[in-house]
């Protein structure tokens, strides 16, 4: 990915070093239910780890892998194996050194079967982590790997929080959690705002005092929040506001590219949906343009990937809007026309749309897909679960019938977990032979050409066989006060640099 998608705040007009003062207070929909970076699954949680933990490695400003936790590495010439030196300079949250126990720990803590990781696939690929002294790690891996420290992102746990590497979501650690980041978390406040002060004993202590991450569940009072210099940080700015803190002079925009994409999912578990013809025909009955139009602006879709990505292909076309190819899908699948009303057997045909409450504009985009597919003779009925009932009954239970949702990947865009057979994340129960080779040809190989040429076709087939409607990647606006200076945006996880951010 190119610098252009990181946008740099106006240079510093001294190169003195800025004073650490300031406390930034930035709105999250939802507070995040738990602190584990083992167990995350939406954006606030991934940008709470991202301020409290660390990983061996990280991205520079340039979005390549530079050591963090690590200090150096050698990998072996067959590409199997990895001696990673730890730094000696990294102590925990509480006093505690870091040592390679905690990194043997945390690999074998997420294989752990019993552990339930949804981040699984970030370690799969290692068949065994082994303490070589303190500081130092030996990793196996199951195959030969190009650039293995582009895997190495994951976040770090200390071993001394958990009694063993069978780890539980309802553990302590959740609400006490234990990090060497830049920031640590010191206070859950009555209004579910979550408050973090600078780590003095960081090895390069950040600038800014405190850190808040303020719960505000009404998007258009978050801008407002902004305006009233009630905050210091919007993550996202509405596509409405975006003129008004444009035009603020106490206010800075920060476009930013990330790699998510929306999606509806069907349960191929269950009919109608495990029939091709009638995703062919919900495919052909929903606008995508006019869906996306009310919430903001991006690029439509055709699969798993951004455009901006080297495995999208760009061959694939769009399902377009065409109600008459739907009908005749939809007779195809046995369904049949009374007056304006589809018809499933004596019983109209009624299907029922579920998305998490806490994704934003997932309402709106519910609710005017509800209409869409009503007029066209579809009966809608819609749901929206918080957190906990989410987890519950979509990946744990597979109990929905069409979801509205959105992944958000790193750089390596592995999607291995959600389309393969065998993969932790595939929750639609989607399953096809030449895409699980073409999957795990892409992460075994080292030849770039190769993992693309496989990820296109991947691509290419995952929209024929339509387990996922693939909507769009939303133009993202981050907005900051004036006062935030140095400001770097990681496309991915936000809060990177904010080591370097400073505050009037």
């Amino acid at each position: 990915m190119k610098t252009s998608l990181l946008l740099h705040a106006t240079a510093l007009a001294t190169l003195s070093m800025p004073a650490f003062a300031g406390t930034l207070r930035y709105a999250e929909d939802q507070a995040p239910g738990i602190v584990n970076p083992i167990f995350s699954t939406s954006m606030p949680e991934t940008r709470l780890n991202e301020l409290i933990f660390e990983g061996l490695y990280t991205d520079n400003q340039e979005l390549m892998s530079v050591p963090c936790l690590a200090e150096s590495a050698e990998v072996s010439e067959d590409r199997t194996e990895m001696l990673i030196h730890l730094r000696q300079d990294v102590s925990w949250h509480d006093g505690e050194r870091f040592t390679a126990q905690d990194v043997v720990f945390t690999i074998e803590a997420m294989k752990d079967r019993n552990t339930l990781s949804p981040e699984l696939g970030r370690v799969s690929w290692i068949k065994k982590a082994e303490i070589v002294d303190d500081y130092t790690v030996k990793l196996r891996f199951d195959r030969p790997e190009a650039r293995p420290e582009d895997k190495l992102l994951f976040k770090i746990l200390p071993a001394h929080g958990f009694d063993g590497t069978t780890v539980k979501r309802t553990d302590s650690f959740r609400n006490n959690p234990i990090g060497t980041g830049p920031y640590r978390l010191v206070r859950y406040n009555d209004d579910n705002s979550i408050s973090m002060e600078r780590w003095l004993d960081h090895r390069n202590p950040a600038h800014l005092d405190q850190i808040t991450m303020r719960e505000v569940s009404d998007k258009n009072y978050q801008a407002k929040l902004l305006v009233y210099e009630s905050l210091e940080s919007l993550v996202r700015v509405l596509p409405r506001d975006l003129a008004v803190l444009q035009n603020n002079r106490k206010v800075e925009l920060y476009p930013y590219q990330t790699n998510s994409w929306w999606y509806l999912g069907f349960n191929l578990n269950e009919e109608p949906y495990n029939n091709i013809d009638f995703r062919r025909a919900i495919a052909h009955l929903v606008d995508v343009d006019t869906l996306l139009a009310p919430i903001g602006t991006g690029d439509i879709l055709t699969g798993p990937y951004v455009k901006s990505s080297p495995f999208y292909n760009h061959d694939v076309p769009e399902w377009t809007h065409d109600p008459d190819l739907a009908a005749m899908y939809l007779e195809q699948a046995g369904f049949t026309m009374e007056g304006d009303q589809w018809m499933d057997g004596d019983e109209p045909l009624r299907i029922t749309i579920t998305a998490h409450q806490a994704l934003e504009s997932s309402q709106e985009v519910v609710i005017n897909l509800q209409s869409q597919l009503q007029s066209a003779g579809i009966q809608v009925d819609v749901g929206f679960l918080d957190e906990a009932t989410w987890k519950a009954r979509v990946w744990r239970e597979r109990d929905f019938e069409l979801i509205l949702s959105q992944w958000t990947f790193d750089r390596n865009e592995d999607i291995l977990d959600q389309f393969h057979k065998g993969g932790s994340r595939n929750f639609t129960g989607f399953s096809n032979a030449d895409v699980d080779k073409l999957l795990e040809l892409a992460r075994e190989t080292t030849d770039p050409q190769e993992k693309k040429t496989s990820l296109r076709e991947a691509h290419r087939i995952i929209h024929d066989e339509l387990p996922m409607v693939f909507l769009w990647t939303l133009d993202s606006y981050a907005a900051l006060s004036t006062r935030v200076g140095s400001v770097v945006i990681h496309p991915f996880y936000f809060f990177t640099y904010v080591g370097d951010w400073t505050m009037d």
